[in-house]
């Protein structure tokens, strides 16, 4: 990989952020992806990356998702947390995180890609907005305190069947571990976590394909579930 090309990834990323912002769409959050070592290795990088959740992009919890709006989907169950408390500072420990999540909530991120048959490596995914494309939340928010998030187990299924298993050990051994990644990132790089912000922890399992019709409801263990409808026909 030519030096520099992951800088300059993220300076698409971030042209495209500028642009959307300026088109009048909000800012809510963030979302980390390549939390999974394997995934890393094979992608040939040693960190995640991040992407930026906008206010149009959450779908509310069994709500049908048309197929308008969307390429080529895939779906991970994810611990989404929501801020309380600015994380805008560089030198932050995991303290500092916990003080500062209001609650946790199950998520499915639907993330989605321009490149034909995912056929990506880290620099289109990262340039594409980490490859996301809607998220939805469940709607049972829980406080941290009465969380094991490294130990909490998770299932995605459809139709009864089961589509993707994980724990929260699998998103960089602790899902409040990828929090205080991004939380160090978005300080350094100069877009800090607000109060108020949703982040996108990421996968606790491998991702799944979806199919059109299909209702996918994941469960993490403590959290609850969330389900992501999608419709049958053109919408």
């Amino acid at each position: 990989m030519p030096e520099g090309a992951i800088d300059q990834a993220y300076a698409a990323q971030e042209v495209n952020t500028g642009r959307w912002l300026a088109e009048g769409r909000r800012l809510v959050g963030r979302k980390i992806g390549l939390t999974s070592l394997a995934v890393q290795k094979q992608l040939g990088v040693d960190q995640p990356d991040y992407g930026m959740l906008f206010d149009d992009m959450a779908v509310p919890d069994g709500w049908d998702i048309g197929r308008k709006q969307l390429i080529q989907p895939k779906v991970e169950a994810e611990v989404a947390f929501v801020l309380d408390h600015d994380l805008d500072q560089e030198r932050l420990t995991i303290a500092d995180v916990i003080r500062a999540v209001a609650f946790a909530l199950p998520a499915i991120e639907v993330v989605d890609s321009r490149i034909v048959d995912w056929k990506i490596g880290i620099l289109d995914t990262i340039a594409d907005n980490a490859s996301s494309g809607l998220y939805v939340l469940g709607a049972t928010p829980k406080k941290l305190k009465d969380l094991d998030l490294r130990a909490a187990g998770m299932v995605m299924e459809t139709a009864g069947e089961p589509v993707s298993v994980g724990a929260g050990v699998a998103c960089l051994g602790d899902p409040l571990s990828a929090m205080l990644w991004l939380a160090k990132t978005m300080a350094r790089v100069g877009r800090p976590l607000k109060a108020g912000d949703t982040v996108l922890s990421g996968a606790l399992g491998p991702m799944a394909p979806v199919k059109w019709g299909n209702v996918i409801e994941a469960r993490i263990a403590g959290l609850g579930s969330v389900r992501a409808a999608f419709a049958k026909e053109q919408a």
